[in-house]
């Protein structure tokens, strides 16, 4: 078989791992002209790579590739998208096991896979955390029994064109986003549709009750369908305890992680795993000792007084809203990145209604005049616009904006791309220069 691999990033490593192990003549097709490929590998290199794709019969597409982009570099080949896979559609197609649980949402995804996996093993199953969270399907399909479970994370560039469902797909909150890849709104809808699209009658799909699109989303599916955060899958009782049918799991002052917001993603976990395992006791372990992951409102230390928050993972505004609503302290935040031009509306009007908690907002990178227009639009004018300068100078001006008892937040709702290599790459600088101090 001769096969293609488009994009060598983490997916498209364990692609060609993969393949050259099934005895495929492999191609890697990236757009780097200057990758270092391993030997013996061909490479199709340069800003030509998406084109003349039909002459392999297999196309295997990373993430980031939108199927549009195939077609438009290969016009003579109208049916070119019937050759292409990718690493989760061939994880699916060749995995041991049935016992898979997918996740989609635009925030909170990772953290209730997490949950999820957590209350499993706590529960004594075996489980595999894999896809958008970090490792690739591929990489660990070797490693999976038949009797293990599997938790996916599934964003929008893994489900444009999945062509299957897991036996348990569940839906959190969604609100606009990579409007910059998508056609429009509903295309970005429609990818998330497909994790329930194909399910059957057996299968179950979950989804976050009061989010319309989590709902019409979760509707594609013919299983059953079970909302949460209402009282058919779990709830909060009035604000103070966890329940789902008639159990009490804990009281929310127990939960470890930060922010309300998180209550919805412990809701949508523990309505997942009822479905396998009611181990009341397990799932309180976890609900009540996990803390909140890396890049998502993690507390690096304390200086002087005055708490430090990495929430560089947050890339969209509604991010940066909910970091808004769970840090209780009085904080001074730090805003802006890569523009995408998405709705700051909704945001604006967050920061408006905390603004007696907000000390100052630092804001940053390319977006930053039109945070700062968007800001002054409804009012607000307790910001300062940083130029031209690096996270050493970020952290510093925002040291010097708190007093003790407050909380510096780097909350962007933006990508980072404008001034850092990733999120990751922007919290570790962070991390880094908090940790300088």
């Amino acid at each position: 078989m001769n096969v293609v691999i488009l994009g060598f990033g983490g997916q498209g490593k364990s692609s060609l791992a993969y393949w050259q192990k099934l005895g495929a003549d492999v191609t890697v097709a990236d757009s780097s002209s200057e990758l270092s490929l391993p030997d013996g590998v061909t490479g199709k290199l340069g800003t030509d790579y998406l084109e003349n794709l039909d002459q392999y019969d297999q196309i295997v597409r990373t993430p980031i590739i939108h199927p549009r982009q195939i077609l438009e570099a290969n016009p003579d080949s109208p049916n070119i998208l019937d050759k292409v896979t990718s690493n989760t559609n061939e994880f699916f197609k060749v995995c041991p096991t049935k016992n898979i649980i997918g996740v989609t949402g635009t925030k909170g995804k990772g953290t209730t896979c997490t949950l999820i996996t957590k209350m499993l093993e706590a529960s004594g199953h075996t489980a595999h955390l894999i896809g958008n969270i970090g490792t690739p399907p591929l990489e660990v399909v070797d490693q999976i029994k038949e009797d293990d479970w599997v938790v996916m994370e599934l964003a929008n560039f893994q489900l444009i064109d999945l062509k299957y469902s897991p036996h348990i797909a569940v839906c959190v909150m969604v609100e606009p986003e990579h409007l910059d890849w998508h056609e429009d709104v509903d295309e970005y809808i429609s990818a998330k549709q497909q994790l329930f699209i194909h399910q059957e009658e057996s299968d179950i799909a979950i989804y976050y009750a009061n989010n319309d699109h989590s709902e019409e989303i979760a509707n594609a599916s013919m299983g059953e369908i079970i909302s949460y955060m209402r009282a058919d899958g779990a709830y909060v009782k009035n604000n103070q305890e966890i329940w789902i049918d008639d159990q009490k799991i804990c009281d929310t002052s127990e939960i470890k992680l930060i922010g309300k917001h998180n209550w919805q993603n412990i809701c949508a976990a523990i309505t997942a795993i009822w479905q396998i395992d009611q181990n009341v006791e397990a799932i309180r372990q976890v609900v009540t000792t996990i803390a909140n992951l890396h890049y998502r409102l993690e507390f690096v230390r304390e200086v002087d007084g005055v708490k430090f928050i990495n929430d560089s993972f947050s890339s969209a505004p509604g991010a940066c809203k909910a970091a808004i609503n769970a840090i209780s302290e009085t904080k001074v935040i730090i805003i802006g990145g890569k523009d995408r031009m998405l709705d700051l509306d909704e945001l604006c009007q967050e920061v408006v209604k905390n603004s007696q908690s907000i000390r100052k907002i630092l804001i940053i990178g390319e977006s930053k005049d039109r945070v700062a227009k968007e800001l002054e639009s409804v009012g607000f004018d307790n910001f300062m616009v940083v130029n031209g300068v690096g996270m050493s100078e970020i952290v510093d001006h925002a040291k010097g904006l708190a007093k003790p008892g407050d909380s510096v937040v780097l909350s962007p709702g933006f990508p980072s791309f404008d001034m850092f290599k990733n999120f990751e790459d922007r919290g570790d600088q962070f991390v880094s220069e908090v940790n300088a101090l």
